[in-house]
């Protein structure tokens, strides 16, 4: 489902790096701020696993804390583009879009893809925006993943990375495929992940999904960090809940396992990288462990890069960075304002 904020890029003839080939890719995406002259001034960000491109603009913006008029990501200077990954749920080509030779949604048919074809695709919008050598790349979560991979795979294209709450090698296994996806094969009108237009049946995924995203948002911190902003346990309850079932009328289930599949073996080579790279990590994230920022930055030291690791100490686990962006966002000023 595209945001009404969001604008849509389309090419032709998409071939996959898995040998599959879209026959339209559709990529939504925002902007914020005016892209300069030379396009030199032109920042990527990277959403999380169920995220969306809406980064910034107002509340609802997942980084409006750190993108807007003279904020860290200030779009006054800059001109930040947030596209939605291939294979997610907010407009761009993935499991609920129309597979043209059937007039259906795709579902689990949706062709194989991987976290290269992810970037191969935001590579041609920045290219169809005009947008020359990236001032950043910076991304949270998944997003985190696809900023190394960015820096790896294009390493002449931008002159600064950000990974946030991310990893420069994904662990996933086909037994975390097959737990996501196994969760709604007892759902009432599953039918194998062609499910549409069944999905709000008592028992159905629609329930499953909201039941998934309450506890992914409890696991991300959302409900210690409402309980530490004086909200009462029922109030956090309704919140989260309301929360869940917003998402849960906008995403794909099979969007879920098959963003997890696209991440399988995939790894940026830290030989590769080039640009200045600011790695950041909460203290308290139990999705990505704060121990991985330090041997990742020396790896990359190792290599040549300039690369810095800062540690966030917050409460609101992998969240933290977002929730918490005044800890930090002094950092990832300085760390823009010093690459060229």
């Amino acid at each position: 489902m595209i945001l009404p904020t969001s604008k849509t890029f389309t090419h032709e003839n998409f071939d996959l790096t898995t040998g599959a080939t879209l026959p339209v890719l559709e990529l939504a995406y925002e902007t914020w701020g005016t892209l300069n002259e030379d396009g030199s001034n032109a920042i990527l960000m990277c959403h999380g696993y169920t995220n969306h491109p809406h980064a910034g603009g107002d509340d609802d913006g997942w980084a409006h804390l750190l993108v807007g008029p003279g904020k860290a990501i200030d779009t006054d200077k800059y001109f930040v583009v947030c596209s939605n990954m291939i294979g997610s749920a907010f407009g761009s080509s993935g499991p609920s879009s129309i597979n043209p030779d059937t007039g259906k949604p795709y579902g689990p048919d949706f062709p194989k893809y991987t976290t290269t074809d992810m970037i191969r695709a935001q590579h041609l919008l920045i290219d169809h925006l005009g947008c020359g050598q990236l001032k950043a790349v910076i991304g949270y979560s998944y997003g985190g993943h696809l900023t190394f991979l960015w820096g790896a795979n294009y390493p002449d294209r931008m002159r600064a990375l950000v990974p946030i709450a991310g990893v420069i090698e994904r662990k996933t296994t086909m037994d975390d495929i097959n737990r996501i996806r196994g969760q709604f094969e007892d759902c009432t009108g599953w039918n194998g992940g062609h499910y549409y237009g069944h999905e709000d049946e008592p028992g159905g995924v629609r329930e499953k999904m909201i039941e998934t995203r309450i506890a992914t948002l409890s696991r991300y911190g959302l409900g210690d960090y409402l309980k530490h902003n004086g909200e009462t346990p029922e109030a956090i309850e309704q919140i989260v809940r309301a929360n869940a079932t917003k998402w849960a009328h906008q995403f794909d289930a099979n969007s879920l396992y098959k963003l997890y599949e696209a991440g399988i073996a995939s790894q940026a080579d830290a030989s590769k990288i080039k640009a200045p790279l600011l790695d950041v990590l909460a203290n308290s994230d139990s999705v990505v462990d704060v121990k991985l920022g330090p041997p990742t930055v020396e790896t990359l030291k190792s290599h040549g890069v300039d690369a810095s690791f800062h540690e966030i100490d917050t409460p609101y686990g992998h969240t933290g960075p977002m929730l918490d962006a005044h800890k930090w966002e002094g950092v990832l000023r300085d760390f823009l304002d010093r690459t060229p």
